[in-house]
């Protein structure tokens, strides 16, 4: 059953071939079993996820319906789950049990979606490699010396693994999307707005998406239906319908034009990853699609605006984390000044440090005009790239990443090296346009991905595309030895 993915469980459980409570016994055990060697895990919620599973065939023998009712998935370990320690895989909030769920957990929880558990990342959702968690690095199931991507990385790992069929995660940089290409997976970023951010612990707040990683784009579409919608909770939640998303996944592809960035093949890209597009774009060729360069001369600028932005939102969000009223506190503090100090000083990373440091000197007397907004300014810039570019095409297609899974440890005296790996997908955050990476190839047995970028809530479009190349290849299907 653990090979079965979210269309199929949905498919038998309708049709009675199996129920949510076996299901969610073989995956427990399959986790219980494998897991170790991975690592994707922070919390496993065996008893909740009886109990949901119970639950939901109990509703189904009532004569409920629904796709999702029964179906076992879990969450990034930064959206809040009442009752359940939600730690953002961080010291300093190890011991936080949130008091209600995020509207998304809610939302899922109401689709009659069975939690298994919460899954590992980088500490507070910042890094590339899901090697800065308290809780130790995510390993990759297809070359455990290898990364799985971040910040989403135990996400990416444990469906990569066929732990679950599917896991929520969030997208700051590129951390649903650089993570779904490091292991095989399609993983789709949302409008900004597309998804509530109530109850989802911040990193920066202008940049942050939930979304969902699946082993196919018709599996994202089942999950990002039942995540999106406009929440009141959230001020800056978009209040617009929620599309069909699977009833768009068999449009015909005939007439879609697809740009091409210039700036997306130059150096720092693997030439082995630009054969894999190249390959990609010849097969939505033959699906009626036409192919137009075009220039985000802008592009150069997102890496150093990003890396002022989201520091910058990052150090007034964690300012709460002090110590005082939830959360890791100090040993025998000599006073206030001490709590702070020696609270922060051991409850966070190196990295969450640094960017910590970087962003409150951005937001400094004196720097604020020089650095921050500078970088908003570049950021506009870089919207209206993306507004002129689709103004000559429907969709936007490159590599989702420059290189494949690169190995633990290998970046981390390196900080701008891992930066440099978002250099793809941060734009898209920046804009606050939707994005999706879907299997392409293999480069040395590791999986590599493409992106597609679309114009605002066209994410119906880009799962479409995805479904239909998804139709005529079957690099999605291919699953890790051992797993």
């Amino acid at each position: 059953m653990h090979r079965l993915t979210l269309a199929q469980i949905a498919r038998g459980l309708a049709a009675k071939d199996f129920s949510s409570v076996e299901l969610t016994e073989a995956l427990l055990t399959r986790i219980g079993a494998l897991d170790p060697q991975l690592n994707s895990f922070i919390t496993v919620t065996a008893d909740q996820a009886r109990a949901q599973a119970q639950a939901a065939d109990a509703r189904r023998a009532a004569g409920e319906s629904g796709a999702l009712l029964g179906a076992p998935i879990a969450h990034k370990d930064l959206f809040c789950t009442k009752g359940v320690r939600t730690s953002c895989a961080s010291k300093i909030l190890d011991n936080f049990v949130a008091p209600y769920d995020a509207t998304v957990v809610e939302k899922l929880a109401a689709a009659g979606c069975v939690s298994l558990g919460k899954l590992n990342m980088d500490e507070f959702a910042m890094g590339s490699a899901n090697e800065s968690s308290h809780y130790g690095p995510v390993k990759n199931p297809w070359n455990l010396e290898c990364v799985p991507g971040g910040s989403s990385g135990g996400s990416a790992a444990a469906v990569a693994a066929r732990l679950i069929p599917a896991a929520t995660g969030t997208d700051t940089g590129g951390s649903i999307r650089q993570p779904a290409a490091l292991t095989n997976l399609t993983g789709i970023k949302p409008t900004y707005g597309r998804v509530s951010r109530w109850g989802m612990i911040a990193y920066a707040s202008s940049l942050d998406q939930g979304g969902p990683l699946a082993r196919s784009a018709e599996d994202c579409a089942l999950l990002l239906g039942a995540m999106a919608g406009f929440d009141p909770k959230d001020s800056t939640c978009v209040d617009q319908p929620v599309d069909d998303y699977l009833a768009a996944l068999n449009r015909p592809l005939a007439g879609l034009r697809i740009g091409l960035p210039r700036e997306y093949f130059g150096a720092g890209l693997d030439p082995r990853l630009s054969d894999a597009v190249m390959a990609c774009v010849e097969e939505l060729k033959k699906l009626g699609a036409t192919i137009k360069e075009i220039g985000l001369p802008n592009m150069q600028h997102a890496i150093p605006a990003y890396y002022v932005i989201a520091p910058a939102e990052a150090s007034s969000n964690l300012s709460r984390f002090d110590g005082v009223r939830f959360g890791y506190r100090c040993e025998n503090p000599q006073n206030l000044e001490d709590l702070y100090k020696r609270s922060r000083g051991e409850g966070f990373g190196a990295e969450v440090k640094r960017r910590i440091m970087v962003g409150t000197y951005a937001l400094s007397a004196g720097y604020y005009d020089a650095y921050y907004l500078k970088a908003q300014k570049i950021r506009r810039l870089i919207r209206s790239d993306f507004i002129a570019a689709f103004q000559e095409v429907d969709l936007i297609l490159g590599p989702t990443t420059p290189n494949p899974a690169w190995k633990l440890g290998e970046k981390s005296s390196d900080p701008v090296a891992a930066y440099l790996e978002d250099i793809y997908t941060i734009t898209a955050n920046l804009a606050g346009i939707p994005g999706l990476s879907m299997p392409a190839g293999f480069v040395d047995g590791l999986p590599v991905g493409v992106q597609l970028l679309a114009p605002y809530f066209q994410e119906g479009r880009l799962l479409n595309v995805a479904h239909q190349y998804q139709q005529a290849t079957d690099w999605h299907q291919r699953a890790p030895e051992g797993f």
